[in-house]
């Protein structure tokens, strides 16, 4: 049996979101989404969880490195899809009711890696 960290999260919407990281896997094959899908597990309430995929799309991937001169390292990307699951807790409040899926795109990795200053 895996034991997973468990970790907390202050959300904007008054929610504290506990989640953890289950694992990644290969994502949708059609170019325009193709890469890998992150999986979280997360719970805003400790009684019920839910699965968020996270796909973090090839394309983000190559546009940040032509804007930077450097592909992101393996941390980086996880970091990349995390930031867009902490955006998410920000942003809805029930994830598990979302409709709409979460990716990291060449539109928003730019924005999500802001705060932590990469480059």
């Amino acid at each position: 049996m895996t034991v997973r960290r468990v970790k907390n999260y202050n959300a904007d919407t008054g929610y504290v979101w506990q989640y953890h990281f289950e694992g990644v896997r290969s994502g949708p094959e059609a170019a325009s989404r193709a890469g890998s899908e992150y999986v979280f597990i997360v719970s805003r309430d400790r009684k019920t969880s839910c699965a968020v995929p996270i796909l973090l799309r090839r394309d983000a991937l190559d546009a940040w490195a032509a804007a930077h001169g450097r592909p992101l390292s393996g941390a980086e990307q996880y970091a990349a899809v995390k930031m867009r699951l902490f955006r998410a807790f920000d942003e809805i409040e029930d994830l598990a009711l979302a409709a709409e899926a979460l990716e990291v795109t060449p539109d928003n990795i730019a924005d999500l890696l802001a705060p932590l200053h990469l480059d």
